[in-house]
């Protein structure tokens, strides 16, 4: 039935054809709750075919509405379709009178997405009152129509503040990135996607604050842009301030110039902070100023501060580097400490001055970091804020270049006499031979001193030290300046004489023997000091760098074939010497063999409490025939012939048995250091025969530590990394030997697995009365600790070494000051006695402390 059907109701057509295309559904019912009409819409709605709902009750559409339509009712209603299926509906209610007979209309649309979109907007509100990002929704002319709670605590304003004001006007300033929100907005209100910029934005007091927005847009069903929705995030400290922090670390790294650095620093820092101009000054030891970075600073400013002194009075930097405190000038013109340099800053458009000490861990300041700014005014939070990290970069940066140009001098020249080593000889003698004219010759001399041993052993190191250092200038004195001095290692020293024939260069060696002549005291002792000379010349003897110096060797062990304290030039008999070495070979096969060689072990001390920190084991060979070999002779012979892998296995199993022997006597001897040759790390199975010695004798990984030097991972890198890799995976530790003597790199140094950091005895050289001496200690000392490394000292033969040392917190000690390399059953009654030494000195401790001072620790101290 339709309307039209019922008498009752007169619908004209065209009122008919209206409620026909309604968007809404619309159903009328009689008095008896007859549907009357049922539109397209209701079909729709209710999934019911008109034909099944004209005619029939009510009750089948499930309205509660019509149940007792006795009022005009406004709802929103969860409707039950036929199918059983559901929606959201806003429904309405109107009664109708016509011809004296009341009818019920019922106007239904589905508002289930509007439902939705309230509901999350509803729980969008409640997320966006928790997170700490700040949250803006504006309409399409950007006035603000919502703020979060986060967004009061980062900008300031309170909700009622914020409303209906343009998003420019409350948070837009000098320096924000107009263009790139433009660029956002302009792509939402065409269509486009959202997106996100990294802008500055300025607090209600007018801080500066870095955000990342992430802007969109709320459309409504025909996509028209209804508002438009920002998320900001504080990115200030999070990620401005961490990007300079990686951008030092990884310039560091890399090994980037400081210069470079301090430039990419000053560049990055204006970036973040773009009210400011910034510079950063290196102050030398000797109080002046030298420019390293200041890319917005002109050349002719920057080369004016080149070599001023600091000073109570000198502008902002000078007298920040003076007092070692922040000075802010808010005034250049009118502050007096800038009076005389004023002209200057005030050129070029500078008008105030910001300037903080960078101090090194020592306390030093190293530089000054300053912020110039081109009207007069203070630096804000925000400009606080990069500094306090910029300060802490910078000291990083400039102490690691300290460092770092003392290691890259150390890689080429001896620490202990400051001549050449035998890496910058090369250079040299291969420069002398390329420079050589057509008939013109170079003399090449090995000089080795004689009984150098019987120094070290009777006086100990630091005489012999000493020694090799008076040796080295008394050498200086009877060389040209143009002639070059070089130490091989050792009591080694080389002569090269360019542009000298075998007349030539005997005058020199005879020089030199006459110098050697004269006594050198040694503390209370006067001592005789003499040395053998061997030369060779090219291009008579040979051409070629490697045979030259070959021969000057081979003619130097002449010399002391033929009574010491003489020179020889090489001749081809000298061939000879050839066989000598072979057979050298053939005793240190048999020795490997037959089990000849022994180790000694040296004690290692902690500073802190003098308790023992483990040994080093030292190979020593005695032969039948040739007596007592120096590991100085021995050991670079081994690495020739191919034997020295052997060693260095044999010292491992000979290491771990002595260890397990030791504590099954129960000697508590933490650990046993060896020493291997860098070919051992070339064995990829080194990790695996450690670990099968280990568990032979029942030992703990941590109970062994193996020392390599720097030559480890000069060649086959891969390979010896891959091998250090697989030993720390053991938990066996690794020991850098030597450090400092040669090819050191600290970008290589804080990526190998090493635990610990050996300071080579060179560096204890009158340490405690040397100032630069005890910088390059202090240096390493920093530089291990700071990569968590134990730093151990080498060579240490005084008391006053060792406190020196203590002093700079280095870990543990080893030397002459408590010990030679002694025999197992000899360092057994050094340990015993050192035990007893330190109980001692513990009770006398205690016994001069009130009764009444720190009890407990008495206590613990006598249980112990």
């Amino acid at each position: 039935m339709s309307v039209n059907d019922c008498p009752a109701i007169k619908t004209p057509e065209v009122l008919l054809a209206a409620l026909e295309l309604a968007e809404d559904g619309v159903v009328i019912v009689d008095a008896g709750r007859r549907i009357m009409h049922f539109n397209a819409a209701a079909e729709r709605l209710w999934k019911l075919p008109r034909a099944d709902a004209l005619g029939r009750d009510a009750g089948i559409l499930a309205l509660k509405c019509l149940a007792d339509p006795v009022v005009d009712v406004r709802d929103e209603i969860s409707l039950v379709r036929c199918d059983g299926s559901r929606l959201r509906a806003a429904i309405s209610l109107s009664t109708i009178t016509a011809d004296g007979a009341t009818y019920h209309a019922v106007y239904v649309r589905d508002v289930t997405e509007e439902a939705e979109r309230r509901v999350r907007i509803g729980l969008l509100n409640a997320v966006s009152d928790q997170t700490n990002r700040a949250v803006i929704i504006t309409d399409t002319e950007l006035k603000i129509r919502y703020t979060n709670a986060a967004f009061a605590t980062v900008f300031g304003y309170a909700s009622d503040e914020a409303e209906g004001r343009p998003v420019s006007e409350l948070l837009a300033g000098r320096h924000t990135d107009r263009r790139a929100l433009a660029r956002l907005g302009k792509r939402l209100m065409a269509g486009g996607r959202g997106g996100e910029a990294e802008v500055m934005l300025y607090s209600k007091d007018g801080e500066e604050i870095w955000v990342v927005a992430r802007i969109d847009a709320f459309r409504d069903r025909k996509g028209r842009v209804k508002h438009i929705f920002a998320l900001l995030e504080d990115v200030t400290e999070t990620k401005q301030l961490r990007s300079l922090q990686q951008l030092i670390t990884v310039a560091l790294a890399d090994e980037v110039p400081i210069t470079e650095i301090a430039d990419r620093l000053c560049r990055r820092v204006e970036e973040i902070a773009p009210d400011v101009v910034c510079s950063l000054l290196h102050v030398d030891a000797a109080g002046f100023v030298h420019p390293l970075g200041g890319p917005s600073l002109p050349d002719v400013y920057s080369r004016a501060l080149d070599g001023v002194a600091i000073g109570p009075e000198v502008g902002s930097c000078g007298t920040a580097a003076y007092y070692g405190k922040p000075v802010l000038a808010v005034d250049i013109d009118r502050d007096p400490r800038w009076q005389p340099y004023k002209a200057m800053p005030l050129s070029i458009g500078l008008r105030a001055c910001w300037s903080t000490p960078v101090k090194a861990k020592d306390g030093r300041v190293i530089a000054t970091f300053a912020f110039y700014y081109r009207e007069p005014r203070a630096p804000s939070r925000w400009h606080r804020r990069i500094v306090d990290a910029c300060v802490n970069l910078g000291a990083l940066a400039i102490e690691r270049k300290e460092a770092r140009a003392e290691i890259a001098r150390l890689a080429y020249h001896d620490i202990l006499t400051g001549l050449p080593n035998r890496v910058q000889l090369r250079h040299l003698i291969t420069a002398a031979i390329d420079e050589c004219r057509p008939g013109s010759h170079v003399a090449l001399a090995f000089l080795d001193l004689d009984h150098f041993k019987d120094v070290n052993d009777t006086l100990g190191h630091a005489a012999g030290d000493e020694l090799l250092v008076e040796l080295a200038h008394r050498l200086r004195a009877q060389i040209e300046p143009s002639d070059m001095l070089g130490r091989l290692g050792g009591d080694e020293f080389v002569v090269l004489l360019p542009n000298r024939d075998a007349e030539g260069a005997a005058r020199v060696a005879s020089r030199i023997t006459e110098a050697l002549a004269e006594p050198l005291r040694l503390g209370a002792r006067q001592m005789q000091m003499s040395a053998s000379i061997g030369i060779s010349i090219y291009p008579d003897h040979a051409t070629d760098i490697d045979t030259l110096m070959q021969q000057a060797d081979a003619a130097m062990y002449k010399a002391k074939q033929a009574g010491r304290s003489t020179h020889r030039f090489f001749s081809a008999d000298m061939n000879g010497l050839a066989e000598q070495r072979l057979v050298l070979t053939a005793a240190l096969r048999r020795a490997i063999a037959e089990d000849q060689l022994s180790l000694r072990y040296q004690p290692q001390i902690r500073t802190a409490d003098g308790a023992i920190h483990g040994v080093e084991a030292l190979a020593r060979w005695h032969d039948a025939d040739l007596g007592d070999v120096s590991p100085a002779k021995f050991i670079p012979l081994a690495e020739e012939c191919g034997l020295i892998e052997q060693i260095g296995l044999w010292s491992i199993r000979e290491a771990c048995r002595q260890m397990a022997s030791w504590r099954r006597a129960g000697l508590d001897i933490p650990s046993v250091s060896v020493n291997l040759s860098p070919i051992n790390f070339r064995n990829v199975l080194l990790a695996k025969h450690v670990g099968h010695v280990l568990a032979a004798h029942d030992l703990p990984a941590d109970a062994l530590m193996l020392e390599i030097t720097e030559g480890a991972f000069m060649q086959e890198r891969a390979v010896a990394l891959e091998t250090m890799k697989a030993i720390r995976a053991l938990g066996v530790g690794l020991s850098l030997d030597d450090f400092g003597t040669g090819y050191s790199s600290l970008s290589r140094l804080a990526h190998l697995p090493i635990r610990e950091l050996k300071i080579d005895r060179s560096f204890m050289r009158d340490i405690e009365a040397d100032a630069g001496a005890l910088a390059i200690a202090t240096a390493v000392v920093r530089v291990g600790q700071g990569l968590g490394m134990t730093v151990v000292a080498e060579g240490v033969e005084t008391e006053a070494q060792r406190k020196v040392l203590a002093e700079l917190g280095c870990d543990v000690v080893q030397g002459f000051l408590y010990a030679p390399a002694l025999t197992p059953v000899a360092f057994e009654r050094w340990l015993l006695d050192h035990g007893a030494a330190r109980a001692k000195a513990m009770r006398d401790h205690l016994d001069r402390t009130p009764a009444d001072a720190v009890p407990v620790k008495r206590s613990a101290a006598h249980s112990a």
